[in-house]
């Protein structure tokens, strides 16, 4: 069936709501917060009792030593004490996201991170604790004691990275400055909101655009003229240079903060202290930054295409969220929904059932209001399950991103379901395995519904931007923190300029010749969150891109015996939350990260539909 026939006109009712005041928007469309709390009086009982229970946790301070039955007293403490923290935090955090000028509800939520902060400390003498009883013992306490049982993996965790942990007395003093630790993060925050002053364009029509990041993308979408885009460019990247050295400041004190702790828990460097938590190899980072680099041929490939698609002297990477085809297609949010849920019919009925259930039970926010905070989520709670925030506008890419966000609900769903509390919790290593799955999913989904060819291209393209987006772009960012923090850890300067040099060499290295580099693009690292907000974060998006490509294939491609027991393993992977180290959990799925064949794969898939894009290219007469 064409997808022609299935999509409303324009102009159907069922599109976004014309308002954005919360209040005139239909439930159907809002958060559901009564599985949390039927109001603040109780979520104010709950945040008393938290404090009480925290309090009682600091007297079993010294009795671990005492036996199996009192160190499972300190974990069932810990349980109780972690779930309600979810439910305490999540309840102002979810409403201070659908309206961030409500300055009571964000009181409400800075009252719980200090309750949060002053509890790290409070417990700083766990960990040197338990170390203090050995694992050997530890070890035959978990075989004799049945409660201890769902502990065994984060009990055997404190034993493998003992040698980084300090003592009471070092751990103390090191949680203090946890809240300062978030200073750069904040001020970053303050200068590229709140100080920043955005620039006003003039557009050809006579228009003015103020060029704020949501208008400034916007625009690089949506214009199809390259002199408009590059004006905005000039001017939005000309507001970042205006304050360089403050952003090169900000950025030296999130490096310098990443190798005192390095070296304040015996690690060689800032890599390797950020990738042990999770027990990541680093040469894992290291192959898939090297892999990615030398494979970025079909990248280049992508951009000489759209070169040539979009009639451009010269290619730009200002150029490359402008879609190379019209798209006047909507798609509503009703019917999005509906088509996510039949996308997932590979997976199982019950996996369909699940997902149907949290979308039609108040779990997901879907429409943008006044006040609301921009982008999507999903945000689980133990005990309760997930919500997810989108900002549904009814475009293709809204339709992903909720296929997505669901990926990332289906995840937690399944988690909790099979997990006890203390394992529940999935790293971010795999987090993003399941909603990339879903988006391939909906992909071939949406293709086998259409025979239209400019339609297909549409899909393709959509695809071909989330390999170069999602895989490229990150590993390009994970290439340039690890050398800036390889210049900190070296005693060597870090400033504005050396900043811009490693960036822009990082530009010719990826997009070689098949892009006019702008010297202002070497600005870019002043903009990128993850940078100042969680650093070597963004490298995991990449391998779990890569992740999803293997596993996806394993599952619908091949024999019908071996799809079925890959799909058998994924849905095992999901289950199995944070109950091992992520590189085994994916391991015993099919994917082994270690090895170079896992990335290349993604330099495979990104040729293979670099070269179908530019079939349906032909075939649409796009060009």
């Amino acid at each position: 069936m064409s997808a022609d026939a299935s999509r409303p006109h324009p102009s159907s009712p069922d599109l976004k709501p014309a308002t954005r005041e919360r209040s005139r928007i239909a439930a159907e469309f809002k958060w559901d917060f009564s599985p949390l709390y039927p109001g603040w009086e109780a979520w104010e009982a709950d945040l008393a009792r938290l404090g009480e229970r925290m309090d009682a946790f600091a007297t079993l301070k010294g009795t671990l030593k005492d036996g199996p039955e009192a160190l499972l007293r300190a974990y069932l403490g810990f349980d109780e004490i972690g779930m309600l923290q979810y439910r305490v935090f999540r309840y102002p955090q979810l409403q201070r996201d659908t309206d961030t000028r409500d300055q009571a509800v964000s009181a409400r939520l800075q009252r719980v991170q200090a309750l949060f902060a002053r509890f790290g400390t409070a417990t700083a003498w766990f960990t040197p604790e338990l170390l203090t009883v050995g694992e050997e013992t530890a070890r035959a306490w978990i075989d004799a004691t049945p409660g201890l049982a769902p502990y065994r993996f984060p009990i055997l965790e404190a034993f493998r990275q003992r040698r980084h942990v300090l003592d009471e007395k070092g751990e103390r003093l090191l949680s203090f400055a946890a809240r300062f630790n978030e200073t750069p993060r904040s001020v970053y925050s303050e200068l590229s909101t709140s100080d920043m002053r955005f620039p006003t364009i003039t557009l050809r029509d006579g228009s003015e655009v103020k060029l704020t990041p949501g208008a400034y993308q916007h625009l690089l979408a949506t214009n199809r003229d390259q002199a408009e885009r590059a004006k905005a460019f000039d001017a939005y990247l000309g507001a970042y240079e205006a304050t360089k050295n403050t952003y090169a400041a900000i950025y030296r004190g999130v490096l310098e903060r990443g190798w005192f702790l390095a070296q304040a828990r015996d690690y060689p460097t800032t890599l390797h202290r950020a990738l042990d938590g999770n027990a990541i190899p680093v040469e894992v980072y290291k192959t898939l930054v090297e892999t990615a680099r030398a494979g970025a041929e079909p990248l280049r490939r992508y951009l000489r295409l759209r070169k040539r698609l979009l009639g451009l002297a010269e290619y730009h990477l200002y150029d490359g969220q402008v879609s190379l085809a019209e798209d006047d297609s909507a798609w509503p949010y009703r019917g999005a929904r509906e088509l996510v849920i039949e996308s997932v019919a590979p997976l199982g009925p019950d996996y369909q059932a699940k997902m149907r259930e949290l979308l039609e039970g108040g779990r997901v926010d879907v429409y943008e209001n006044e006040g609301k905070r921009s982008g999507a989520y999903s945000a689980g709670v133990y005990g309760v399950g997930p919500y997810v925030l989108l900002n549904h506008n009814d475009t293709l890419d809204s339709l992903f991103t909720l296929a997505h966000e669901m990926g990332h609900a289906m995840h937690t769903r399944l988690s909790e379901e099979a997990q006890p509390f203390a394992t529940a919790d999935y790293t971010i290593f795999v987090a993003e395995v399941a909603s990339t799955v879903n988006e391939r999913l909906m992909l071939e989904h949406l293709l086998a519904r259409t025979d239209d060819p400019r339609r297909r291209f549409l899909l393709l393209q959509h695809a071909v931007d989330a390999i170069a987006g999602t895989f490229y772009s990150q590993v390009l960012f994970a290439d340039f923190e690890r050398r800036a923090h390889e210049r900190i850890e070296r005693g060597e300067p870090v400033t504005a300029d050396v900043l811009g040099g490693i960036y822009g060499g990082l530009l010719r290295d990826y997009y070689g010749d098949a892009a006019t580099l702008d010297e202002r693009y070497r600005l870019t690292w002043t903009r990128i969150p993850h940078f100042y907000n969680s650093p070597y974060y963004v490298y995991q998006y990449a391998t779990c891109f890569a992740s999803s490509a293997r596993l996806f294939a394993d599952m619908f491609e091949g024999p019908e015996e071996g799809r079925v027991e890959a799909r058998a393993r994924y849905l095992e992977l999901l289950r199995s939350g944070g109950s091992d180290h992520p590189m085994e959990q994916l391991r015993k799925a099919g994917v082994d990260l270690a090895r170079r064949e896992a990335v290349e794969a993604v330099v495979a898939q990104m040729d293979a539909l670099v070269t179908r894009l530019e079939a349906e290219a032909a075939a649409a007469v796009l060009g």
